[in-house]
């Protein structure tokens, strides 16, 4: 019993900090925004990390990193763009993974799933078609995916594999899209 409060506990500061210390940066430096952008290319190798650990930020909120991918398209050229967006959005992936877990653990939802509406509870999350394509929806397939395969505890290999794929993909479309706008 004793075991289970503390996970329980550690479970929703997860939770919080997940979504607070995001949030509390973006509305920090909300006004700076701007300033980032012309930071990041004078910034060298730090310049991508910068990106990369941005995104991984950025997960935790419900903000997408699809323009994100597209300025480091802009910022890095197509090839570099596509590989920090990659890292970047793998990284995201990840996360939300783990916050979607972490979640279905707070809300018991094993338990609960049976009584959801319009048959979710026997919803497929582990489809490897939901976990590919469901991504490329614009701005909050990822995150939704993410989530739902950690509340429906998606195996963590087939996961990955499909995560990683279509956020190679993604990442290859948005940032040379991003690197085409600037040299039209």
């Amino acid at each position: 019993m004793k075991k289970d409060v503390s996970k329980n506990i550690r479970n929703i500061l997860l939770v919080i900090l997940s979504f607070g210390i995001p949030i509390a940066l973006i509305i920090i430096f909300r006004h700076d925004f701007k300033h980032f952008e012309r930071l990041i290319p004078t910034l060298g190798i730090l310049g991508p990390l910068l990106s990369v650990l941005l995104m991984g930020i950025l997960s935790a909120t419900p903000i997408p990193t699809d323009s994100i991918v597209i300025l480091n398209g802009a910022l890095f050229g197509p090839l570099m763009g596509v590989i920090v967006s990659w890292f970047g959005n793998s990284l995201a992936c990840v996360i939300e993974y783990y916050i979607g877990r972490g979640l279905g653990e707070v809300t018991d939802f094993e338990k609960t799933k049976a009584n959801l509406p319009f048959g979710l509870g026997r919803f497929r999350a582990d489809s490897v078609w939901f976990l590919l394509f469901g991504r490329l929806v614009p701005q909050f397939g990822g995150k939704i995916v993410s989530l739902a395969a950690g509340f429906y505890r998606v195996s963590m290999f087939r996961y990955l594999w499909t995560a990683f794929l279509s956020n190679l993909l993604g990442s290859l479309l948005l940032a040379y899209g991003g690197y085409s706008l600037l040299h039209l």
